[in-house]
Parts: C-alpha cells; sequence; structure tokens
C-alpha cells in the first residue's frame, strides 16, 4: 500500500489501489505523516479503523474526504498528543478494510452424502457446489475478535472459516430430505432456500451478512451412476420383452445359448452346433407362442384352429433383432426359414 503527502507537515492518509483478495489491511507509514496527518480520504466500498493502544477509537464508514484538523475527532487529538509525547508509531494503527460486496465465493460439499435413495432404495453418495456474495457489517466485532491485530487479512482466510461451517447444515439438510436420484434436479431451489437461511445466522456471528446463495449443480459419485445406468438397462430390456411376450426366464435360456454357440475357445464343435439348434428352436417356439396368443381371442370365436400366420412370425422375428436379442446373422438366417414356408 502507498501514501501520498504534500510534505512532512501536510500528509493524506488513503488506501490506494486495494487488491481484490484484501478484507483487511493496516496503513504502513512513519510516525511523522501520522502526527502531521491532515486529510483522511475514504475512497467507495471502503472503511476505516483506528486503533489506539490495541482498542479501536474510531470508525469511519461513510466514503468522502475528512479533515482531521479542524473536523470534531476527540480521539484524532488524543493520539496525536500521546504519539507527540512517547514518540512511539507503534501505539496506533490505521486499518482499512473492504466494505463493497464479495461475490461468487464459491463453496461445496468436501465429500460426498450418503443416504439411501426412497425409490432404488440403495446407498447414494450426492454432492453439492454452488456459489453466494455476502459483505462485512460488523467490522469492529470481526477486528476484535477475528482479525486480533494482523497488519494483513485476505478474503480466502475468512472464505475458509465460512466453508467449515456452512456445509455441515446444508449436508444434514440434503441428508434428511433423501432426494431420489431421478428428482434431485427439481430441488435445487428447495436446497438453495434452505441453504441461505440455515447459513445466515453464521455469516451474522462472524460479523458479515450473507447477500446471496447459488445452488449450481449436484451430483453423484460413479458407484451411484453405475448403479443407476444397470437398472436403466434392465427396464429398457425387460419392457422390450415384455413388447415382445418373452419371458425372463426364456431371455435368459436364450443368452446363455447365445454364449455358447459363440463359445471362441475351441471347444466341443457338437455342443456349439447343439446351442446353435436349440437357440433356432426357442426363437421358433417364442415366435410361435405369441401367433397363438394374437389368434387366441379369434380362435374362441370361431372355435376353429387357425395356422401360424409367417408374417407375424416374420414381425416378431424384427422386433426381437431391433431390440438386441439376436445378432444380424441369427436375424437372416431364421428370416430365411420363414420365407421358405411360404
Amino acid at each position: 500500500m502507498s501514501n501520498s503527502f504534500s510534505n512532512q507537515f501536510r500528509s493524506v492518509i488513503e488506501w490506494q489501489d486495494p487488491k481484490p483478495e484484501t478484507l483487511f489491511e493496516k496503513w504502513t507509514e512513519s510516525g511523522d505523516e501520522i502526527k502531521n496527518a491532515s486529510k483522511l480520504i475514504i475512497n467507495p466500498g471502503q472503511g476505516c479503523l483506528f486503533v489506539y493502544e490495541g482498542k479501536v477509537e474510531g470508525v469511519f464508514e461513510e466514503e468522502g474526504l475528512y479533515d482531521l484538523k479542524t473536523e470534531n475527532i476527540p480521539f484524532w487529538t488524543t493520539i496525536k498528543n500521546a504519539m507527540y509525547k512517547f514518540e512511539s508509531a507503534h501505539k496506533v494503527g490505521i486499518f482499512f478494510y473492504r466494505k463493497a460486496e464479495m461475490q461468487n465465493i464459491r463453496w461445496g460439499t468436501p465429500s460426498p452424502i450418503t443416504y439411501k435413495d426412497p425409490v432404488y432404495n440403495f446407498p447414494v453418495g450426492l454432492g453439492a457446489f454452488g456459489n453466494f456474495s455476502f459483505r462485512i457489517t460488523k467490522p469492529v466485532d470481526f477486528f476484535t475478535n477475528v482479525l486480533a491485530g494482523d497488519n494483513y487479512y485476505p478474503v480466502k482466510a475468512i472464505q475458509k472459516v465460512i466453508l467449515s461451517r456452512i456445509t455441515q447444515p446444508i449436508s444434514d439438510f440434503l441428508a434428511n430430505a433423501s432426494f431420489s436420484y431421478a428428482e434431485i434436479d427439481k430441488h435445487r431451489n428447495e436446497i438453495a432456500s434452505f441453504s441461505k437461511d440455515s447459513c445466515t445466522q453464521i455469516f451474522d456471528e462472524l460479523g458479515f451478512e450473507l447477500l446471496d446463495f447459488r445452488i449450481e449443480g449436484t451430483s453423484f459419485d460413479e458407484e451411484t451412476k453405475t448403479r443407476i445406468g444397470r437398472i436403466a438397462d434392465m427396464s429398457a430390456e425387460a419392457q422390450a420383452m415384455k413388447e415382445l411376450g418373452v419371458s425372463y426366464q426364456d431371455y435368459q435360456q436364450l443368452e446363455a445359448l447365445k454364449n455358447m454357440s459363440k463359445n471362441e475357445g475351441g471347444g466341443n464343435i457338437g455342443m456349439q452346433m447343439g446351442a446353435g439348434l436349440g437357440m433356432g428352436q426357442m426363437m421358433g417356439n417364442m415366435m410361435t407362442n405369441q401367433s397363438n396368443q394374437q389368434q387366441q381371442p379369434s380362435q374362441q370365436q370361431n372355435n376353429t384352429p387357425q395356422a401360424d400366420d409367417p408374417m407375424q412370425k416374420l414381425e416378431k422375428l424384427k422386433k426381437m433383432f431391433d431390440a438386441g436379442f439376436i445378432d444380424e446373422q441369427e436375424y437372416k438366417q431364421k428370416k430365411q426359414e420363414i420365407l421358405s414356408q411360404f
């Protein structure tokens, strides 16, 4: 920090070009500059504390130009007289502080919050992150209880203190709320509102006002994402089997036969051929069963059996191929068998 003055007998006290990461900073000076100071400049977004013998004797919170020699500032006269008498520049301290709003301060849960998902009924790990804005409202209390006379105090120092205190109530809220994986994004505003309400007192106790609190996003741990992905895949397969009229047991048998027929480990050729024949027979039975189910109402009405419809078989075969139950080679082979019946 630098200061400007016209000469030894007329100095100006001013906080010039403070860095945005600075919250409190002591004005550096020589004894003569303080004793002969005639002007104090408080720029926009700044405040100033006068400290003597370890005690705050004066606070300047409004921006402007102050005439220290003519205005009614009793403590200033006391300070100068004491300094002249004892010739000690260490008995007085002038501290400027950042009064402007501190914006876009990052926050985030330090580790995933674990709770049981109410929909999927297994443990999940949830994290949340965002930003907040605040400003100092009790500079004297903060200076006395936290700064304790240090010459410099950065914003990141109080940020660390705040983060250590606000993450616990937010974590407790998320754990107790137990938002489902599929619905967490719908509750962002609710999380932000609770977080701001629960953190207001924490900021006030430290001497600050919480102006804004935002949730930018939530994220689940990789284990949770993997589990949800598997459930989604199984749900899609179950829906496809339902539309095709295939039972889960039939599907499992079909997958086992496919794995046997595609064995690349040099196994028994007869076993592989047998698996292939069994798979073909099973697909035929699955398609026949569905055709019979579709024809059953008509049979009840006419009381006459109907032959399997090749077109229905082809339609069923195409659905099985589109659903990934059979590969292209199996699809073409079975298709040719059905077409040969025409």
